[in-house]
């Protein structure tokens, strides 16, 4: 679903094709307590921080485990949605809170089970 999508931006109605790249913990490269996603938009690195704590929350709300490509798919959701609000004006990094990490994981469930894009 978010591997490779394509988004409007708000403000200036381009179309924006976002392609996954990269799975790194940020731990070994800027010391961070969080996974980067790396997308390319029309070819620009754009970097989805989620917080290792939001594993461990949902964990605690679920005793499920949030794998690898689902974390490419909740950062791909977010960047979409960035993109379409407006919200992403060209930054390089988005670091989500645990809360948007799972908004954002609970909406591609949702998508999911439901095969409607929320």
């Amino acid at each position: 679903m978010y591997e490779d999508f394509r988004a409007t931006e708000r403000w200036s109605e381009e179309e924006v094709h976002c392609l996954y790249q990269a799975l790194v913990l940020a731990i070994s490269t800027r010391h961070a307590d969080a996974v980067d996603i790396k997308f390319l938009a029309n070819g620009r690195p754009v970097w989805i921080a989620l917080p290792l704590p939001g594993w461990v929350e949902y964990g605690k709300r679920t005793s499920k485990v949030i794998t690898d490509p689902l974390a490419v798919q909740i950062a791909g959701h977010y960047l979409k949605r960035a993109i379409e609000s407006g919200e992403d004006g060209g930054r390089e990094l988005h670091a989500l809170t645990v809360e948007q990490m799972l908004e954002h994981l609970e909406a591609v469930l949702e998508e999911a089970r439901s095969g409607v894009p929320a």
